[in-house]
């Protein structure tokens, strides 16, 4: 997803000018539309529509924010705790706006390619910004399944890669099995609450404002963080790709951890000299590859029969996601839900809920692809 992403960068994908190692692998006659921004008019950043047939998949994928394009600043910065309701929660006025104008432009187009391909899966895919318009984009075809002929919940998946804060807690857990964030290392952006335009207003004393928005953190704590209904989260349930250690030089090899919002692990900013690289596209695909390399090592006998064979992977992750939902009902959380009263889902249906999100290969324990 991070090749197809950072496809979306490129100018010409016949010449690429910074291809990742490997090449885009990627068909240029299956990219069914790129759309650039005279197509969006400012309202969306870049995208474009690409159609997989080795994974039979059908991906949305839309690029990061645009230092040069001052529309994008307009999305990014118009916000303000508790302007925008949606469902059960609150989300970034400015990203659902994107997202909204993007279901109603492409959504006869994926409805057309699911209805012509209907045993492909669809997914939205998003860097920092786009990744933002993505996550938000799900969810509103999830809770709107006519608005792609009726699309089942399982088979939709958005990868919010670097992801900007754009929903709130109950609204994160709600949609974590279908919504992945992937973060890398030390990544400010879904760490801080701070209002984005005035990170960027001091882009040049950007360290002065991290520290104290960490300082700020620190002494406010977890439990009237959690409580408040207008702080916004990282979408979904989120991988966390580690590659140095503390007061480590050299880089180590990349293994994933998995959490969701209420574990508290990205809810302080991380004073580093990588804080703003690890935002990188290009540093996050390097480093899922390698992740993702170390991982089919290890597991070169993944196609013989296990000597005891059991679903670990499977009940690890539904007690995680159990125990997530249980804490924000504790915390009395606004509109907190059960796991059994959302979209009709039921324990039933639950293993096969947590059967679609193995099928994309991600381990909980320990390491994982990206």
């Amino acid at each position: 997803m991070c090749r197809i992403v950072l496809a979306v960068y490129e100018d010409d994908l016949e010449n690429p000018k910074w291809p990742p190692e490997g090449g885009y692998r990627m068909s240029i006659s299956c990219v069914i539309k790129r759309a650039v921004y005279t197509d969006t008019e400012g309202r969306v950043p870049p995208y474009l529509i690409y159609v997989d047939h080795n994974a039979k998949d059908i991906v949305l994928a839309i690029r990061g924010l645009n230092l040069a394009k001052e529309k994008d600043y307009r999305t990014l910065f118009d916000n303000k705790p508790g302007k925008e309701k949606f469902d059960c929660g609150f989300v970034h006025c400015g990203l659902m706006k994107a997202a909204e104008w993007l279901v109603e432009k492409e959504a006869d187009r994926l409805k057309g390619l699911l209805s012509e391909y209907p045993s492909y899966k669809l997914s939205i895919a998003g860097h920092s910004l786009g990744s933002g318009v993505a996550a938000l984009f799900t969810m509103i075809v999830a809770k709107n399944g006519s608005l792609l002929g009726n699309i089942d919940r399982e088979s939709i998946r958005c990868f919010a890669i670097a992801p900007a804060r754009c929903m709130s807690l109950n609204l994160a857990l709600l949609h974590a099995d279908i919504i992945y964030s992937v973060i890398l290392q030390d990544d400010f952006l879904p760490r801080t609450v701070t209002p984005v335009e005035d990170i960027f207003k001091s882009i040049f004393c950007l360290p002065c404002h991290l520290c104290s928005r960490c300082m700020k953190d620190t002494f406010l704590s977890e439990k009237k963080r959690l409580k408040d209904p207008r702080r916004l989260y990282a979408p979904g349930t989120v991988f966390h790709i580690l590659d140095r250690r503390f007061c480590w030089i050299d880089r180590m090899p990349p293994f994933v951890r998995r959490a969701v919002p209420v574990k508290g692990r990205f809810e302080h900013v991380i004073l580093s000299f990588n804080a703003t690289k690890d935002h990188s596209l290009i540093w996050i695909e390097k480093e899922s590859e390698k992740a993702l390399e170390i991982l089919r090592e290890e597991t070169d006998d993944v196609m013989e029969i296990p000597k005891t064979q059991k679903m670990s992977r499977r009940q690890t992750m539904k007690q995680q996601h159990k125990a997530a939902l249980e804490k924000a009902q504790t915390l009395h959380i606004i509109d907190s839900f059960s796991e059994d009263n959302k979209h009709g889902i039921s324990s039933e249906n639950e293993d096969q809920k947590i059967s679609s999100i193995n099928e994309q290969g991600i381990e909980v324990e320990g390491k994982c692809s990206a």
